[in-house]
């Protein structure tokens, strides 16, 4: 039977207790770890009493908080699993604009609350996603354009330290350890609560515009065409991807968001990539912000097989658009894709080291899901992904997104961090100089 353990009164599951394996259990089906204790946690003083329980335990320890992140990073096999799912309190206060969320919830979750009072800020583009580890790890989203990325809209945070310390990090106190989260993922602490500014807003212009896939070097050649100069006001991807009606045709999806004031400014923004073509699909309407984060939902089923390739191109070239044309084309499983994001706007003018996340500059990543049901199809469509990033690689700059590396891609964290890789290194050794939170895309303070 599950136990408690003061002084949080923390409750510890363990093998065979009721409710151990649903919270094992992670958004990627490929993960199937067995922490020897998963310790929930509803308070802070939960959270200091898990992490002297897992110093003194001495093995890993994991840190879950919306068990999104595809890595699996959040789990540990036959260490102590520190789960935040249960903490999902959300305060808004309309007249700082601001909102402060525990861990556990999901960006579902907070556009509710902040939408309930007419703000928004940037967030998860899948709305089961949780706040925390998308935030500190620099967080796209669609209103990056016009609001920056999630860590540029963090106020603070409250981190518990390898330690046990509870340290609140800001601009005005703990300023090391607050460049050091934006960006730097869990290296550095647990996060039990999260600030952020949020910004006025209701509706937006939103939906996906979708082409067949024959039509792809002519629809990408114009999303990138179009997304040369883009306002700041829209967010827009572009994916290869199933039709979700189950006919089995392949397609080019253009999901977007336009964030602006003006619905007929919004409508005239987007006019020339609608008439495009025309698509096959036009399911862009006025719809509240918390809306359009669900519209992708479908696409990423929990516990389904997961194995995930990214980068940043150095430009989205033609033979970029016939690779991956090429690559979907052969692709073995429905349920995979490949999603070009477009980065601009005001993500793009916070210098490169005014945050741990380092990568600032306007273009487009790609992002390789190869994602399928049956254990028995893994090889194949871990294949495929890794063949067509090494197809892409001439084509590939020396940069990472974190929060989109896979379980293999450790060789990868210094690109990752890039120039602000020795600033972490120090900082490391100062709040965790054990590397007790290691089970992340790891800074080793012994670097």
């Amino acid at each position: 039977m599950p136990v408690s353990h003061d002084p949080g009164m923390t409750t510890l599951l363990k093998p065979g207790d009721a409710g151990y394996d649903d919270a094992r259990r992670i958004h990627n089906g490929m993960i199937d770890k067995h922490p020897a204790v998963i310790a929930r946690c509803t308070s802070t003083a939960d959270v200091v009493d898990a992490v002297r329980l897992g110093r003194e335990a001495g093995g890993e320890v994991a840190v879950r908080g919306g068990g999104h992140n595809v890595a699996g990073k959040a789990v540990t096999e036959g260490g102590v699993m520190i789960d935040l799912a249960p903490m999902r309190d959300i305060i808004v206060d309309p007249a700082t604009r601001t909102v402060r969320a525990q861990p556990g919830v999901t960006w579902a979750e907070f556009n509710d609350a902040a939408a309930a009072h007419g703000l928004a800020t940037t967030g998860g583009q899948v709305s089961s996603t949780g706040i925390a580890g998308l935030t500190l790890g620099g967080g796209f989203g669609w209103l990056m354009g016009k609001h920056g990325l999630a860590i540029d809209n963090l106020v603070s945070a409250d981190v518990v330290t390898a330690a046990g310390d509870v340290l609140t990090a800001s601009d005005t106190g703990n300023e090391d350890l607050f460049w050091a989260i934006r960006g730097g993922g869990g290296n550095f602490g647990i996060a039990t609560s999260l600030e952020f500014r949020v910004h006025p807003l209701d509706t937006v212009l939103g939906g996906i515009l979708a082409h067949p896939l024959a039509a792809g070097a002519g629809v990408i050649d114009a999303f990138r065409r179009f997304t040369a100069d883009a306002p700041d006001d829209l967010g827009i991807a572009c994916g290869l991807v199933h039709a979700p009606d189950g006919s089995g045709n392949k397609i080019i999806a253009l999901p977007l968001c336009h964030a602006g004031d003006d619905p007929q400014r919004a409508g005239a923004d987007i006019k020339a990539l609608r008439d495009f073509g025309p698509p096959v699909l036009d399911a862009v309407e006025v719809m509240p912000y918390p809306v359009v984060n669900t519209l992708l939902d479908g696409g990423f089923p929990k516990g389904a097989l997961n194995y995930w390739k990214s980068a940043f191109l150095t430009d989205l070239s033609d033979d970029v658009i016939a690779t991956v044309l090429d690559a979907y084309a052969q692709v073995p499983s429905p349920m995979s894709a490949i999603i070009i994001e477009h980065l601009h706007g005001q993500a793009t003018r916070v210098a490169p080291t005014a945050t741990a996340y380092p990568w600032r500059g306007t273009g487009y990543s790609v992002l390789v899901i190869a994602q399928w049901a049956d254990p028995a199809d893994t090889q194949t469509n871990v294949a495929w992904a890794q063949a067509l990033m090494q197809q892409l690689r001439p084509h590939l700059s020396e940069r990472r997104y974190m929060n989109y590396m896979s379980a293999d891609d450790a060789g990868f964290v210094r690109e990752a961090y890039g120039p602000n890789y020795h600033r972490l290194v120090e900082l490391k050794r100062r709040y965790d100089p054990t590397n007790m939170f290691r089970l992340n895309q790891n800074i080793d303070p012994k670097d």
